[in-house]
């Protein structure tokens, strides 16, 4: 153990490192480093165990920043405990790493991005539990902010982990009082948040944050607690600094040279000792091998693509233990539950809290495992910021939204994801899939296991038929030509519940008008140069039609994509607020349907 005098001389040299590092950045968040230093000691280089040389060691204790503005401290931490040789000078520059706030494409020992406050408890909670399904033995810590306490996605995860028995997670809250703007909503009320966390069935500790007996000792009882715990630290911003502690208007500003000199004269400089970190025991596990078995359809059976995804997410599981499925509680309508019936201890059950979900998703991810999170289509809007906060953390993630459209039906708008298309396809270097049948959505979902990234599945409520043999196969950026002559006017192309309804209107067409027909299964990536050149040899006309919006769907990619080619385009697509109805009918009341394609077409 270090002693108290050496951890207190470590918290002054973070903070010497905080100051120093964002004035000659000219910018960043010193105060809210200040306030932090004895508690990022405190676990660095004392409490936590992990590999200095090794920071995708799967048994080294956790951190995560989810007041990822103070990333200047945990570089500084990083750099005294050996972790990183990083020139800490070169905060903010392009050319360094260390970012303005800590992301894992530039840092190894970063495991996720943080900056949107309210979000890490949930990564939290999602690398605790890898750490349970597992069986390692690592701790996982999360410094929170106390204005990020404001946000629900902070208290979705305090009641996911007290569901799940998560006593090897500790949240630490940084109580500074003072927000970006003025005093937060609780201040410094300590009382305040350890009843709400006793509420949630949490352990609360409420202590000095900067007096280091006290961290040490709550350090040492929540090793023992039998619930997730938090540690409730009341702090002062800028502390250390007569000019800057507990001071309004502070937030997020640099010091001046001027104002560093005087700064670094009120904060003693010891020098920094070698500190030997622990490292942790290192366990051998061992991952189950099957072969994924795809399931055996007919062709022209009825399935459903939600089914089919269920089908293949349950062989996947049975074949790689790092598969997990999670869900927001409609596991029965998007099928993931057939991943509980043959694979329980894979399946995660998150509730009606989808920002929780992706948030959990994320820290599962980040520890190796193979994660589907799957809710209806529509739900998962209100989990964005989450999906994006782990794309930019460049986590594999496969996400899927079920009972997408108008082809829903009688439940109504509601419930009908009609953007979704949209919000994934803007986030950095994911892949967009819409089978269309049961065998194309097995073959992505199997595919998606293996892909880089953030992926999303589009299913389909109602059952479609088979039009796929077991032989295809449904690589990323590609698309399937279903029909086609050498004597084409057009082109159809459909996805979804709208390749059906297009492959209707060629039948009805083929003997009036030769039409071709694609199934653009992929929608991200998107192989426009081979698109082009088919549509250019089968009359340069495009007929697009989509069960979503325009606005950043199927239809507005594509003409981006082909603009300037000469090509005509023509789109069908959602417009205005659906109404309740049976499928057949908002489809033909939307024009999507095979007699709206065929009054397309023949206008060409």
């Amino acid at each position: 153990m270090v002693s108290e005098k050496i951890l207190k001389d470590i918290a002054n040299i973070l903070r010497r490192d905080s100051l120093i590092s964002t004035t000659k950045a000219g910018s960043g968040h010193p105060t809210s480093c200040l306030s932090s230093a004895e508690i990022i000691s405190a676990l660095f280089f004392n409490e936590m165990s992990y590999d200095v040389r090794s920071p995708k060691n799967p048994d080294n204790d956790e951190f995560i920043l989810s007041k990822g503005h103070a990333a200047p401290i945990i570089y500084s931490a990083l750099y005294r405990a050996g972790c990183i040789k990083n020139d800490l000078t070169k905060l903010r520059k392009l050319n360094s790493p260390l970012e303005g706030h800590p992301v894992p494409r530039s840092l190894p020992w970063i495991k996720v991005g943080t900056g949107s406050l309210g979000q890490g408890l949930s990564a939290g909670a999602g690398m605790a539990l890898a750490a349970k399904l597992q069986k390692r033995k690592y701790r996982t810590y999360v410094l929170l902010g106390d204005s990020e306490m404001a946000e629900g996605s902070v208290y979705e995860a305090m009641q996911f982990a007290s569901f799940y028995n998560l006593n090897n997670l500790t949240a630490i809250i940084d109580v500074n009082r003072l927000g970006q703007r003025g005093e937060t909503m609780v201040g410094h009320n300590l009382s305040v948040y350890k009843r709400r966390f006793e509420s949630f069935g949490w352990n609360a500790e409420a202590i000095d944050g900067h007096n280091m007996r006290e961290i040490l000792s709550a350090l040492r009882k929540v090793r023992k607690s039998n619930k997730p715990s938090v540690i409730i630290a009341k702090t002062f911003k800028g502390k250390g600094v007569s000019f800057l502690e507990d001071k309004e208007g502070w937030h997020g500003k640099a010091l001046s040279e001027e104002e560093l000199d005087k700064a670094l004269k009120e904060i003693p400089n010891p020098g920094m000792l070698k500190i030997k970190i622990p490292k942790p025991k290192v366990m051998r596990l061992s991952d189950k091998k099957e072969a994924f078995r795809e399931k055996e359809y007919g062709l022209g059976d009825l399935i459903a693509t939600r089914d089919a995804y269920g089908d293949a997410l349950a062989s996947l599981a049975k074949s790689d233990s790092k598969v997990v499925a999670i869900d927001a509680e409609v596991s029965n309508s998007t099928k993931s539950a057939k991943v509980k019936v043959s694979s329980p201890s894979q399946f995660v059950e998150a509730y009606i809290a989808e920002q929780n979900m992706i948030g959990v998703a994320t820290g599962l991810s980040a520890k190796g495992f193979k994660v589907f999170a799957s809710s209806f289509a529509a739900f998962l809007s209100r989990a964005h910021d989450q999906i994006r906060m782990s794309a930019l953390s460049s986590l594999d993630l496969t996400v899927a939204g079920s009972h997408a459209g108008v082809s829903i039906g009688e439940d109504g708008a509601s419930q009908m994801g009609l953007e979704d298309i949209a919000m994934f396809r803007d986030l950095p270097d994911s892949k967009v899939f819409y089978p269309s049948d049961a065998v194309s959505c097995q073959k992505i979902v199997s595919e998606c296991k293996n892909l880089k990234g953030i992926k999303y599945i589009r299913t389909t409520r109602g059952k479609t038929p088979l039009i796929y043999s077991k032989g295809e196969s449904f690589k990323s950026g590609d698309f399937k030509i279903l029909k086609q002559s050498n004597k084409d006017k057009a082109v159809i192309l459909g996805a979804g519940i709208t390749l059906h309804e297009s492959l209707k209107a060629y039948e009805s067409l083929k003997n009036k008008i030769n039409t071709a027909v694609i199934d653009l299964y992929c929608i991200k990536p998107f192989n426009s140069k081979k698109f082009i050149e088919f549509v250019k040899k089968h009359g340069n006309n495009l007929l697009v039609v989509e069960d979503h919006y325009k606005a950043g769907g199927i239809g507005e990619m594509l003409s981006s994509a082909l603009s300037g080619t000469g090509i005509k385009v023509k789109h069908l697509h959602i417009k205005g607020i659906p109404h309740s109805g049976k499928p057949e009918e908002l489809l033909s009341k939307h024009k999507i349907d095979s007699k709206a394609i065929e009054k397309a077409v023949k206008e060409f």
